[in-house]
């Protein structure tokens, strides 16, 4: 029987702007959101995997928008698709304006995971079981960014 995982690796973390984290334009710097991201990928992974995981890379990272100080920043991400032992992750970032109640996307990131053992050698990893039709689109569209992935990599 195939290890498969249901995506209850799913990970929601909730921060709010504060001036330390802003530039002089009273806005998120992209470093901490980076940080964020960073942080919620290796969590979730971790969930999904059961064990100690390390960054293979940050695929990608697309800031739409901006927060600004006193905006809640939601971060939410699961993983998407895996390997024998890697993780692609999605995280998205949404800003809420506490006052006015408005919604904005502001990142979006695709990360690649990888689960390892005590050792720090690579170890296999569940496969994902997508359920909502969000998690279904990206797990059919992940073969594509994992094959793009694998080009760039042979570049070096």
């Amino acid at each position: 029987m195939e290890n498969l995982a249901l995506p209850t690796s799913k990970t929601i973390q909730t921060r709010l702007v504060l001036p330390p984290d802003t530039n002089h334009l009273n806005t998120i710097f992209g470093g901490k959101v980076l940080a964020y991201i960073d942080e919620v990928a290796a969590l979730t992974a971790m969930k999904h995997s059961n064990s100690a995981v390390v960054t293979a890379s940050i695929d990608s990272v697309d800031f739409l928008s901006s927060a600004k100080v006193g905006d809640s920043l939601t971060i939410e991400a699961y993983v998407t698709y895996t390997g024998i032992s890697s993780m692609e992750v999605y995280v998205k970032v949404i800003a809420r304006d506490l006052i006015n109640n408005n919604e904005t996307l502001t990142t979006e990131s695709f990360l690649t995971m990888v689960a390892v053992n005590q050792a720090g050698k690579p170890i296999p990893v569940p496969r994902v079981l997508p359920q909502t039709d969000e998690e279904k689109q990206l797990y059919d569209t992940a073969p594509a960014r994992r094959e793009y992935r694998k080009n760039r990599s042979s570049l070096r």
